[in-house]
């Protein structure tokens, strides 16, 4: 990011606001796809951050998509209907058949229960159109199903307008043992291998979500490129025969994003500095954050010279738990200075809880040296989704 062109705007846009720098979102899938090299597809997890998908639908294979509202979404960015896998625990029959009305058999969907198989035959035999699926194998939780009732769908034969893709898999986040991956793929390679033996059934495509780290706070030891590099050792030790394709999120969207907020206040309340800044809690969200105690990654973009002191940082909410870190060391920290949460491109702007005391949402901004900053969504205000519409 030019620091020239990013100074002017910083202070030009009124906060708090995201910069979500599409140059360093194209260059995190340069990254992955170096270590994993080109035969390993990968989708994104739109709900990590949908307002990034248009600048990356020609550099991922694919997009998760799991609600109608992401579905909407992808209609609206013009996204390619041919990446489009519909996932999510609940599919309404009315979403499937407009989808299948529309794009035909361009969408992959996964199945996550006998219920949604149910949904998907009948859908595709009334409408006389095939549809392709991954069947979802639980990792011991809501999503997905047992691998007996993988087996039951597998026995009970070919369907007409059906054709089975392959196995999807997911069984956290923010994982930092490689021999946690390596007994994942272990077990999907197994799985993968007997269907073919027993049944029959080729497994075409393997969609798994490793789950990698993103480094969040300081201190903690960054092993982003070593599990990298020990998932493709992973992979490549694979036998099923089939396509692999890594669902990421979070490990994509977060390096690209920055949340900016102001000082609108100080005080010191026995013996305690505070600082009281525009956003809040309900704009930022690092995974593992602990009551405030880890210290993330910030900048103070109104640096100058002057005493160091450590402060809390506490935004605009009417709640004690509004407080974004604590005892954090800034140098002359003044009323109005920006302060500039970094690695906040994933579930910062879409999974905070926006709506609590009917706080304006941000504005988004995209960035990126060709296209320099634009505005993908204004400051909108949320009090009219917390009364009566008169």
């Amino acid at each position: 990011m030019n620091e020239i062109r990013f100074e002017y705007d910083i202070h030009e846009y009124h906060p708090p606001f995201y910069i979500f720098d599409t140059d360093i979102l194209a260059e995190q899938i340069r990254k992955i796809r170096d270590f994993l090299g080109e035969d390993v597809e990968l989708c994104y997890a739109m709900k990590a951050n949908s307002f990034v998908i248009k600048d990356l639908e020609e550099v991922v294979d694919s997009f998760e998509v799991c609600s109608p509202g992401e579905f909407t979404i992808c209609e609206r960015a013009g996204i390619d209907m041919g990446k489009v896998i519909m996932s999510g625990v609940h599919k309404k029959p009315e979403d499937i058949e407009y989808a299948l009305r529309h794009y035909g058999d361009k969408i992959i969907y996964t199945v996550e229960s006998l219920s949604h198989w149910q949904i998907l035959r009948d859908c595709s035999s009334k409408l006389q159109t095939p549809i392709r699926v991954l069947l979802r194998l639980t990792s011991g939780n809501q999503f997905g199903m047992d691998e007996s009732m993988i087996r039951q769908i597998m026995e009970g034969g070919s369907h007409e307008f059906i054709t089975i893709e392959g196995i999807q898999y997911f069984s956290g986040t923010q994982k930092k043992s490689i021999a946690k991956l390596e007994n994942e793929l272990h077990m999907l390679d197994q799985l993968c291998r007997e269907l073919n033996q027993e049944y029959g059934f080729p497994v075409k495509r393997l969609e798994y979500g490793p789950g990698l780290p993103v480094c969040y706070f300081e201190g903690e030891k960054n092993e982003e490129d070593q599990m990298l590099n020990g998932l493709a050792k992973c992979i490549k030790n694979l036998s099923f025969g089939g396509r692999v394709t890594l669902e990421m999120g979070r490990f994509i969207a977060a390096p690209c994003g920055f949340y900016v907020t102001s000082v609108v206040d100080q005080k010191t309340n026995k013996g305690e500095p505070y600082c009281i800044v525009d956003g809040g809690i309900h704009q930022l969200n690092y995974y593992g954050q602990m009551l405030a105690m880890k210290k993330p990654p910030i900048l103070h973009f109104n640096h100058r010279e002057g005493e160091k002191k450590e402060w809390t940082v506490c935004g605009s909410l009417c709640t004690v738990n509004d407080v974004l870190v604590k005892k954090y060391p800034f140098q002359n920290l003044q009323i109005g200075d920006r302060i500039i949460f970094q690695k906040t491109g994933a579930y910062s702007a879409t999974e905070g809880m926006s709506l609590f005391l009917s706080r304006d949402l941000p504005q988004i901004l995209l960035y990126s040296a060709k296209d320099n900053f634009h505005i993908a969504r204004p400051h909108l205000q949320t009090n009219a989704f917390n009364y009566f519409q008169l």
